[in-house]
């Protein structure tokens, strides 16, 4: 039996390789792994990245065979490594600040207080700004230190583990819950259609719901199709 060989990493896989995985988005893309697909497209410059700093900008030109630039200031600048601090008297517990964390670094429920788990926090500070009560401040804890001397690969390479582990949990999660969506139409569609009206006007109503009911199936099955033909998008072929 022929074992396959694993596919060649593409120019993206290899890009993202070297960006540092805080997934702060102020290079401009939702996360390390689409700005890496841009870069490989041509559509972005590898000097959008503040916390990978000038070694991070280097590292990609050495992998570009492109000059070293410097840091464009309108993504930011490259600072100390900060975490998060919550300050708990403050919190209300509206869990803004856990569903904005890429890297489920944050713990707590509805209505509880949160707590960020600083070995975990990348310091993206995408928590900061959904907070309704400030209670969020970011602390430097790198000293002097910046860009990759204030990182490390293993802690990118935790934080993209992270990452991923999260973003797969969301779809999971969103497909389950379309699931439940789906089989509850599926029922009152079930339940209208036994339903005899005794007026025009409560066959005009009965006409009303099934129609409701019949679009919302309709969006759940092109958004499952959707979601499908995904996949496809992100193959090696078109990352490169």
């Amino acid at each position: 039996m022929t074992v396959p060989h694993p596919a060649p990493p593409s120019l993206a896989d290899q890009i993202e390789d070297l960006l540092p995985q805080t997934q702060c988005t102020k290079c401009g893309y939702h996360g390390c792994r689409p700005y890496a697909q841009a870069i490989a497209e041509g559509s972005a410059d590898i000097n959008q990245c503040p916390p990978g700093g000038v070694q991070g900008i280097a590292r990609l030109a050495h992998l570009l065979g492109k000059q070293v630039i410097p840091l464009n200031p309108v993504h930011g600048l490259e600072r100390p490594r900060s975490v998060a601090y919550i300050d708990e008297s403050l919190c209300i517990g509206c869990t803004l600040c856990i569903q904005a964390c890429p890297v489920d670094a944050i713990a707590g429920a509805a209505k509880q207080m949160h707590t960020v788990v600083t070995s975990l926090c990348t310091g993206c500070d995408l928590c900061v700004a959904p907070c309704p009560v400030d209670c969020i401040v970011m602390y430097p804890v790198s000293g002097e230190a910046t860009g990759w001397d204030a990182w490390s690969q293993l802690d990118a390479d935790d934080a993209r583990a992270r990452h991923d582990f999260r973003a797969e949990r969301l779809r999971r999660e969103a497909e389950e819950n379309d699931a439940r969506l789906a089989a509850k139409a599926v029922s009152k569609m079930q339940e209208l259609k036994q339903e005899v009206p005794a007026s025009e006007a409560e066959a005009a109503e009965k006409e009303r719901k099934r129609a409701i009911i019949a679009a919302a199936m309709e969006r759940a099955r092109a958004k499952a199709a959707a979601a499908s033909a995904q996949p496809a998008a992100d193959t090696p072929e078109n990352d490169a």
